[in-house]
């Protein structure tokens, strides 16, 4: 990073006489402050700032036309690194460190930073709609983690050198995460996590040293997190159909401790049979039996996993590994009511809205359209009732990735995977923003309200 320019302002100082004699709290004095630029991303920069007599510092900053303040940051020891995020490129900008502090507040003198150009090879989007939630919206796209605007201009990136894999999310935690392929071929890629200023802050594993599978996990305030693992045994299948060595590979859950403890673990080799999955998907050498795309807690703590190659959504008991329920695919449980047969096929993206209500992407229930739907789950009378169901205009199908996010005001976010569509629905199915022309393979769309702490208080 290269610094800008050091200021440093003495405001106001001293300790005043109030009322009656009682000492005023001094206000803030900033004894210095700089300004760098961020190398991984030239749309943030960082402004450090040295303060007496305050508790915390935000930044004021001002390009032409767009005034913005930073989130306040809590100052250690005196000093705090403030991050700047959403800038714009090639943009000459005045910032100004404000400390806050109980006898009030100071604002510091100008520090000057021009931003550079946005890499050449960073995707443009543009988007727009009649009525979009604030925010931004995160994905994968090549290289690249991003987030854009809704309309549709990049404000966050994220370069990975060997490319960002297909899923790039934010999490509860504030952090994004991602799976990258590494260089080496058939190693044990982990995960990595990374703070709003693109920092790697660690990387994140399955236990027994299992590989994990790209397609969902969930970061725990502890550190800890929940992941889905591939595990892969020798099976003799001639009497099914198959080969008398195929390699059976089976999506694991599991919960792993900040310090890479495995804290809880739930394997379909003990709970489910290889039956469960159509014949003509056991009968090669390699049989992908399971294909696990999506996780998420119910209301009541307990675990929804998607099984793509079973067709069918997974209760999981978090404390024992129980199996609660199964829906849908060859071991279905309930009863599904205002739905044809099969009611989803291929399914991806599962996230519980809560009193029994869960939305999923259909892919290929029906093969001529792919639809965000949203099933109501009587566990009691084993039920599942379709209760909405919207697609894009004119319909597409996409046979692989895709997602469905559940937002406030009864919103949804879908992803239509490989046909590169991104739409945000009403909760009467109305599209009210969309990503314009073709996006690419978007394997997850997310909306996040903050830059400064993505994923916090929204849903997955």
């Amino acid at each position: 990073m290269r610094p800008v320019r050091t200021i440093g302002v003495a405001a106001l100082a001293g300790c005043l006489d109030g009322p009656a004699g009682i000492a005023r709290p001094s206000a803030p004095i900033i004894d210095a402050a700089v300004a760098v630029t961020n190398p991984r991303n030239v749309l943030s920069a960082v402004v450090t700032v040295t303060v007496r007599n305050a508790d915390s510092v935000s930044v004021s900053f001002h390009p032409a036309g767009d005034d913005s303040v930073t989130p306040a940051v809590t100052l250690v020891d005196g000093s705090a690194s403030v991050p700047v995020l959403g800038l714009r490129p090639d943009q000459r900008y005045t910032l100004r460190a404000v400390a806050h502090g109980p006898g009030g507040m100071v604002i510091g003198d100008a520090l000057e930073l021009t931003t550079a150009s946005l890499p050449a090879d960073l995707p443009r989007y543009a988007a727009g709609g009649s009525d979009p939630l604030p925010g931004y919206v995160v994905f994968a796209a090549g290289a690249y983690g991003i987030v854009i605007d809704n309309t549709g201009r990049v404000v966050w990136y994220h370069r990975f050198p060997g490319g960002a894999g297909l899923n790039f999310m934010a999490q509860p935690t504030g952090r994004y995460v991602a799976r990258p392929p590494t260089p080496q071929s058939g190693d044990v890629e982990p995960w990595v996590e990374l703070d709003p200023l693109g920092s790697i802050t660690r990387t994140l594993t399955c236990a027994r040293g299992l590989p994990s599978r790209l397609h969902d996990l969930i970061g725990e305030p502890d550190g800890s997190y929940w992941i889905m693992c591939d595990e892969t045994r020798t099976t003799d299948l001639r009497d099914l159909g198959g080969v008398a060595g195929a390699r059976v590979t089976g999506t694991v859950v599991q919960h792993v401790a900040a310090d890479g403890g495995l804290l809880f673990e739930w394997s379909p080799f003990e709970h489910f049979a290889i039956t469960d999955v159509d014949a003509a998907e056991r009968m090669g050498t390699s049989v992908n039996w399971m294909h696990g795309n999506a996780l998420d807690f119910d209301s009541d703590g307990n675990l929804l996993v998607s099984f793509r190659n079973l067709g069918e959504i997974t209760k999981i008991d978090t404390r024992t590994g129980a199996v609660i329920w199964r829906l849908g695919g060859r071991r279905n449980e309930f009863t599904f009511l205002d739905v044809p047969l099969p009611a989803f096929a291929h399914q991806h993206g599962v996230r519980s809205l809560g009193d029994g209500a869960l939305v999923i992407l259909d892919n290929i229930g029906n093969p001529s359209e792919s639809r965000a739907e949203r099933y109501v789950v009587d566990e009691a009378m084993h039920t599942a009732r379709l209760a909405q169901s919207y697609g894009s205009v004119p319909g597409v199908v996409t046979q692989i990735g895709g997602s469905v996010q559940p937002l406030w005001d009864g919103r949804t976010l879908v992803s239509f995977g490989t046909e590169g569509r991104v739409e945000e629905y009403d909760d009467e199915g109305r599209v009210t923003w969309s990503i314009q022309g073709n996006a690419g393979y978007v394997f997850r769309a997310q909306r996040i309200r903050s830059l400064y702490a993505p994923g916090v208080g929204t849903a997955r």
